[in-house]
């Protein structure tokens, strides 16, 4: 879980573990002392409650090597520094190739071996094979050149359809679209050919008059939908697509960001099969804010701007009136809270002194008054002199509490809830309150103790889908099987349930047992299968296939011995897994290692460290600064334990965060040049988290209290800060950028999930669902790979040679 998405491109949601450490792929937060989260937890929530194929995994990727002038790739030099005094021209051409490829620059590395090739009478093998490497990511660059070409020509044939257009030469005819549907379907096909086209054809897309039509269209139906107070939908079919294809026009980002925070508001009033939304808001008192704002003004790590979080706070209160007037959800909300069918029948619930409160819908006068003393207030925070701090701020929230109670009448638990939320996000995003009902689940993700049954699920055409089997767990021995369709937890069904909610149901405590209604792929009858909960630990280390009896295939290429290690997220057990694949390998011969961290949303700082040392003999790994004033930080290697200095490619995409941010920084740093690193920019978290538990109540603080910098210095930069001031360079940016599309994504996800997958062994497999991918298949599906596994091999190449007398 970041949290801005990045634009252009479509999100990959990984399969959600259930009962196992890795209970929500992309929320690892996890480490009492010092946190590296990815996702706070209300921007967590508003990704899960929307489910849209928004671009969460793949903007661009990094290293912190900006600005260096020379990259030395690979850490064989260090053995050869002596040699390299005295290269042959050969040697020296070889080497200048191999340095250029690690830096991507295939152009310049092909003139370099064409120059040696010219200055020799005969060509050299190293020669001849750095040629042959750079002819085939020419092959791998004009496939995709290729392919891109041909998904914009599919998508361009698939608008002309849509205009109803029988001649589809003729763009002259425009079919009436009147279906929200149909304006949808438009808007997506737009959002993918605007990613396949070059910068000419992009223009010349948004400028047809078709095009246009339909954006007025989905403006035209947002509105309607305003009116209704239908917010979710306003966004969903309208505003989300026109900021994804235009994501330069500030008058439609600004517009969904609006729209998101009342669909927010909304959401917070739906039930759902895991907690009713009077449920949501239990326990929320407002002495757990002002605490909170007392641990923030001790430890927070910048200079807190409480003007702004007042005037955030206040101008979500007043979203908040808006949806109280228009929408349904709050309607049912009220009804449920005073346990009474009519909000206006007699009822009620205990406030904390046990008087008995009826809540019933504020009327459009009240919310008017409501409103208009909001605006007051907002205007009193912005004519306040630049000393607002922590007490006017209280101040401010104090009488917000009682004006509330003077007009609207809202419970107090919503109005805290949503004020605190708004104020904390105008601080970072991974600062956030976990409210009473919100604390067991996220105390479960920073213990990593988890118990269930053993299995990945998913959606796939709609349906919970157990993705894949974990050996020697209960679902395993259970009979369940990859492919079924889990229709029902505990009699509860699934059709309408989030991912988060289904993990939520079928874990619970050691030794309980759930019944799972199954209907397995291809039969029209169901089964129940009950299964006993047990402890589940699953290895955070992959492969890139696994084997038919669960263990993990990690050697890539078997003729240069490069071996494949990918690594889920940083938890206890990573470090020590990660060693023993590391050993299996060099047992094997391993001469280069590809770690792969894209996807890989962060976890332990402890791991995280305890990883990259087992490549940098000594030194800092990281350093973690808190505030002005306070004391720093330092992690450093120890020489017990390193590896041998094989080269290593390291693979990293925007999911990349946090303790990924940290392994690839350090080991791309100028200071040891450990790694090469290939991909897109990471995600760009840049900070630790601290927890401060409350007294008195079961709230907890979440808060940012220091920023990580690399050994050479440098600090990672948030991508929220840097998108603030109109730049680019947060995360950690590649040495070799190799940026994917949508379309390639989903098919390395595909390819991988494949790879991934453990059946039953009487696993029915007569229609072909399960497969394996050759390491061929596998390559070509995955151009960052597929680069990655050209750069090891180069640098290999480069060692032989210059090592040769």
């Amino acid at each position: 879980m970041s949290e801005d998405p990045p634009e252009g491109g479509f999100s990959h949601c990984p399969a959600r573990c259930v009962g196992v450490n890795q209970f929500e792929l992309r929320s690892r937060l996890l480490s009492r002392q010092r946190l590296t989260d990815r996702h706070g937890a209300a921007r967590y929530i508003r990704f899960v409650f929307f489910g849209l194929l928004i671009t969460i995994g793949l903007a661009s990727a990094a290293c912190a090597l900006a600005g260096r002038s020379r990259v030395v790739s690979g850490p064989l030099e260090a053995r050869t520094a002596e040699a390299a005094a005295n290269l042959t021209p050969e040697q020296a051409a070889v080497r200048e190739a191999s340095t250029l490829i690690c830096r991507g620059l295939f152009d310049e590395a092909e003139k370099t071996i064409e120059e040696a090739r010219g200055a020799s009478l005969s060509e050299s093998e190293p020669v001849g094979r750095l040629a042959a490497l750079v002819a085939e990511y020419e092959q791998i660059a004009e496939r995709r050149k290729a392919g891109q070409a041909l998904a914009y020509e599919e998508q361009l044939t698939a608008l002309k359809k849509a205009q109803g257009v029988v001649d589809v030469n003729d763009p002259n005819e425009i079919a009436d679209l009147n279906d929200v549907n149909d304006v949808v379907e438009v808007l997506s096909i737009v959002t993918r050919a605007g990613e396949y086209a070059t910068d000419a054809q992009r223009q010349e897309l948004l400028g047809m008059d078709f095009v246009k039509t339909v954006f007025q269209k989905a403006i035209d139906k947002a509105a309607e939908y305003e009116v209704e107070g239908k917010w979710i939908e306003a966004y969903s079919n309208c505003y989300y697509w026109l900021a994804a294809i235009d994501p330069n026009n500030e008058a439609y980002k600004d517009y969904a960001e609006r729209l998101i925070e009342k669909s927010q508001i909304v959401a917070a009033f739906q039930d759902s099969p895991c907690e009713t939304s009077r449920e949501r808001f239990d326990g929320i008192k407002p002495i757990m804010f002002v605490k909170a704002i007392a641990a923030l003004n001790l430890y927070y790590v910048n200079i807190i701007d409480y003007g702004e979080m007042a005037a955030k706070g206040i101008e979500r209160c007043i979203l908040l009136a808006d949806v109280v007037e228009r929408s349904k959800q709050f309607a049912s909300y009220m009804s449920d809270a005073n346990g009474v069918k009519d909000v206006n029948d007699a009822g009620g619930v205990s406030d904390p002194n046990g008087v008995k409160k009826k809540f019933v819908k504020p009327d459009p006068e009240a919310l008017a008054a409501w409103r208009s003393t909001l605006a007051a207030l907002r205007g009193e925070v912005k004519e306040s002199p630049s000393g607002f701090g922590r007490d006017e701020f209280l101040a401010i929230f104090e009488k917000l509490l009682i004006l509330n109670e003077a007009t609207a009448k809202l419970p107090d638990t919503i109005v805290v809830a949503q004020f605190s939320e708004a104020a904390l996000e105008a601080l970072d995003p991974y600062t956030v309150m976990v409210w009473p009902r919100q604390v067991d689940d996220f105390e479960k993700m920073m213990t990593n103790e988890f118990t269930g049954i053993g299995i990945e699920i998913s959606r796939r055409d709609g349906l919970l889908t157990v993705g894949s089997l974990l050996p020697d767990t209960p679902a395993y021995r259970s009979g369940l099987d990859a492919g079924d369709v889990i229709e029902a937890v505990d009699g509860l069904e699934t059709r309408d349930m989030t991912l988060t909610c289904a993990v939520k149901k079928i874990t619970g405590p050691k030794g309980t047992k759930v019944r799972l209604t199954v209907r397995r792929q291809n039969l029209d009858s169901t089964q129940d299968i009950e299964i006993t909960r047990d402890r589940i630990t699953v290895p955070t280390i992959r492969g890139w296939q696994r084997a038919e009896d669960g263990h993990w295939r990690y050697m890539l290429d078997e003729k240069e011995k490069i071996g494949y290690v990918r690594l889920m997220s940083f938890s206890a057990e990573t470090a020590e897994d990660f060693d023993k694949a590391l050993r299996g390998l060099e047992t094997e011969g391993m001469r280069a290692l590809i770690l792969d961290l894209r996807f890989n949303s962060g976890g332990l700082l402890d791991s995280a460290v305890a990883v990259a040392d087992k490549f940098i003999e000594e030194g800092l790994i990281v350093k973690t600064q808190p505030g002005f004033g306070r004391v720093p930080d330092y992690r450093t290697a120890k020489r017990a334990g390193t590896h041998p200095n094989y080269p290593v490619v390291v693979l990293i995409n925007s999911g990349s965060a946090s303790a990924s941010e940290i392994v690839a920084g350090a080991m791309a740093d100028p200071r040891y040049r450990r790694a090469t690193l290939v991909g897109e920019r990471t995600h760009g978290k840049g900070s630790v988290q601290g927890i401060t538990p409350f007294p008195g109540g079961r709230a907890q603080l979440k808060y940012t209290m220091a920023y990580y910098h690399l050994p050479s210095g440098q600090r990672v930069e948030s991508r929220d800060a840097m998108k603030k001031l109109g730049r680019t360079d947060w995360g950690v940016a590649p040495d070799v950028k190799i940026e994917l599309r949508s379309d390639e994504v989903r098919k390395m996800i595909d390819i991988q999930r494949d790879n991934d997958v453990l059946v039953q062994a009487n696993h029915d497999n007569s229609n072909g669902e399960v497969k394996k991918h050759s390491v061929a298949d596998t390559l070509k599906s995955d151009p960052q790979l597929a680069v990655g596994l050209l750069v090891a091999q180069s640098k290999l190449i480069e060692a032989r040679a210059v090592a040769a007398k």
